[in-house]
């Protein structure tokens, strides 16, 4: 009873390893690209990068406008800031001239004032001599006059000092309050030129900063073009190693149809010439495995019937090991693949069945030694997932 749940437990493990493991199981086709399929990828690879270097192109030539069109921006930019400067210069050469035109003004305004108080004061001292005497003083002054004409021309005399007096007074009067205007409208237009300065400095400041703005607008552009054609260089370079893998893959597909038109035309052995070694069953089942697991028995005889085809023409390697490991030729053999299902055999009793029959001299694909998966163009036996040729 133990025994038997032994079994039953080893059972459960190796079933859930098998869907957990993708090496357990039953495989997806993964056969080697054929050198065909390589060009075509090539060539689709090399079609999208003309296209990003096409598109890369456009954008440069895009923001090279742009750049051009922020520059020619610049420069009004620039010239406007050139106007703005020297209005501003002219503004304040005519504030400095309206500044000293203030000050000539305030000091003849001083000087008027000054005038005009010291009118008063000589009024006041020749009214004290004249009028403010005493009584007897200015009849003295008239008694003494000496003739009746001598008395009216003291008199006129005394008049004309007071109407001198009263001219001189409303003369400074005038001069200040003309000059007070004067000062008063030196001011209002003072105050004007300071408001336009104040504009002409905002103006100043704004087309500062449109400069600033635009010249890192420009900045940003450059970087990105520069960016851009970096990135149009690496297209380049990139499309110009692809023409030169293309060149060798031409020149590898031309190798292959050579080496299949050769193969048959040239030599072929029986089956009966073959000798087969220790494991080469075993390989050639675990092979098929790998390289047609999910395909239906025909496909994994067919997969058998090329590598024993190459076994016996002339034109590959005589033995099993030989053609299997022949560099770049089963993927499988190559990544590792292979290895894994050898250590743990995983091939099944179709991929056995089919390996025993191709050993035997059974094909069902004539004297094809290439198998690829179907690509336009590529004409031979189709047998489930692969064209054989």
């Amino acid at each position: 009873m133990r025994k038997n749940r032994l079994i039953l437990s080893i059972c459960i493990i190796i079933l859930v390893a098998g869907a957990l493991n993708p090496y357990f199981g039953v495989p997806k086709i993964l056969a080697a690209k054929s050198t065909q399929e390589q060009i075509r990828d090539k060539q689709k690879e090399q079609n999208d990068l003309k296209n990003k270097l096409d598109d890369q192109k456009d954008d440069i030539h895009d923001m090279k406008g742009e750049k051009s069109g922020l520059q020619e921006e610049l420069t009004n930019l620039n010239e406007q800031m050139l106007e703005v400067c020297a209005h501003l210069v002219d503004l304040e050469e005519k504030i400095k001239v309206k500044t000293g035109e203030i000050e000539v003004n305030q000091k003849n305004l001083a000087d008027a004032i000054a005038r005009e108080e010291q009118q008063h004061v000589d009024m006041e001292i020749r009214a004290r001599k004249m009028y403010e005497r005493n009584t007897s003083d200015y009849l003295t002054s008239l008694i003494h006059a000496g003739s009746l004409g001598n008395l009216l021309n003291l008199a006129t005399w005394f008049e004309r000092v007071e109407c001198y007096d009263k001219d001189r007074l409303k003369e400074y009067e005038e001069a200040h309050a003309a000059i007070a205007a004067l000062e008063e409208e030196l001011e209002t237009q003072k105050i004007e030129l300071d408001n336009l300065l104040l504009e002409a400095e905002m103006e100043k400041s704004k087309v500062a900063g449109l400069i600033s703005q635009v010249a890192v607008r420009i900045d940003d552009y450059s970087d990105q073009i520069s960016d851009a054609e970096k990135q149009a260089l690496e297209y380049e370079k990139q499309l110009k190693k692809g023409e030169e893998d293309l060149k060798v893959l031409q020149k590898k597909l031309e190798e292959e149809l050579r080496r299949s038109r050769e193969a048959a035309q040239g030599k072929w052995r029986t089956i009966d010439e073959v000798t087969f070694a220790d494991g080469d069953r075993k390989l050639l089942a675990n092979i098929i495995y790998c390289e047609a697991g999910a395909e239906p028995y025909e496909g994994k005889l067919a997969v058998a019937s090329v590598v024993m085809n190459r076994v016996l023409s002339s034109k590959f390697p005589d033995t099993v090991v030989g053609v299997v490991y022949q560099k770049s030729q089963f993927s499988p053999a190559a990544s590792g693949r292979l290895e894994l299902a050898l250590a743990a055999d995983k091939a099944t009793a179709s991929c056995y069945q089919a390996a025993d029959e191709a050993m035997k001299g059974v094909t069902n694909v004539g004297t094809c030694v290439f198998f690829r998966t179907p690509i336009p163009g590529l004409t031979g036996i189709s047998i489930g997932g692969h064209v054989f040729y």
